[in-house]
């Protein structure tokens, strides 16, 4: 009597009895030993089709490991792209607002003395003019022209009278109040506009600036430097042209009484 083969554990070694028994010569006509043939090679087969499954599998992860790691890095890159134009655009922005401010302060200022210019002194009287309604508390203007300076052109040049132009511009700011302005109306003239001021109290600021300016002392010159003024007071509800032209009536008439003088 054969002896009973034990049971196999696990697949692989079920596969490596019935290789045995299919080997086995005591087995040749045993009526199972062609059905169990067949059955362990359809069982390669599908065994050989699974491995070829499993890689096929193995490779798509690859695949998609390899892609979502090309991806996980494209997004890296763009994102650090987009951080560094980020950077670059804040940078731009700011030059663009610093480059403006610039042009801004340029615009408003004369290059010469570095007081504010025409426009700046517009802006600041159209200002001025409001608050002055608004508060019913009217301001002083007053207009101030160099005396004789041509006479410092012709005779010294005008280098000179640029040198000339920018002590006086710094006398003038320099006996001011920190809250008064000043600026260069155009050539040898300068604007004063002095806030919530009577017209008294203005002529003695007027005065210091005259005084000021009659204390520069340039090695060059050998004549003094003094000016004239016209002053104003702006009457609520008119427009600050036609204080202006007050303003300006009133120097035109300190330069008829014999300049450096103050009227208004």
């Amino acid at each position: 009597m054969l002896e009973r083969p034990r049971l196999a554990h696990d697949e692989d070694e079920l596969i490596v009895q019935v290789q045995a028994l299919l080997a086995d010569p005591a087995h040749q006509g045993n009526p199972l030993r062609e059905p169990l043939a067949h059955l362990l090679g359809c069982n390669q087969v599908h065994q050989a089709q699974l491995r070829r499954l499993i890689r096929i599998s193995d490779g798509y992860q690859y695949i998609s490991r390899r892609q979502q790691e090309s991806l996980e890095h494209q997004y890296d890159r763009q994102l650090h792209r987009l951080e560094k134009l980020a950077r670059i655009s804040d940078r731009y922005q700011n030059s663009l607002r610093e480059l403006s401010e610039t042009l801004k302060q340029a615009s408003l200022h004369d290059p010469l003395t570095g007081l504010g210019n025409r426009r700046f002194l517009m802006e600041r009287l159209t200002q001025e003019t409001e608050r002055a309604n608004r508060k019913e508390s009217p301001y002083t203007l007053g207009i101030l022209d160099v005396d004789r300076f041509k006479t410092i052109n012709d005779r010294f040049g005008h280098e000179a009278g640029d040198t000339a132009l920018c002590a006086i511009a710094q006398a003038i700011a320099s006996a001011l109040r920190e809250y008064d302005v000043c600026g260069r109306w155009g050539g040898e003239e300068f604007l004063i506009l002095m806030p919530e001021t009577p017209l008294d109290f203005a002529r003695q600021i007027a005065q210091r600036v005259s005084q000021s300016i009659k204390a520069i002392h340039l090695e060059f010159l050998d004549i003094g430097i003094s000016a004239s003024v016209g002053l104003s007071v702006y009457r609520l509800g008119e427009r600050f042209s036609d204080t202006l032209n007050r303003a300006d009536a009133a120097l035109l008439q300190a330069k008829t009484h014999g300049r450096d003088r103050i009227e208004g």
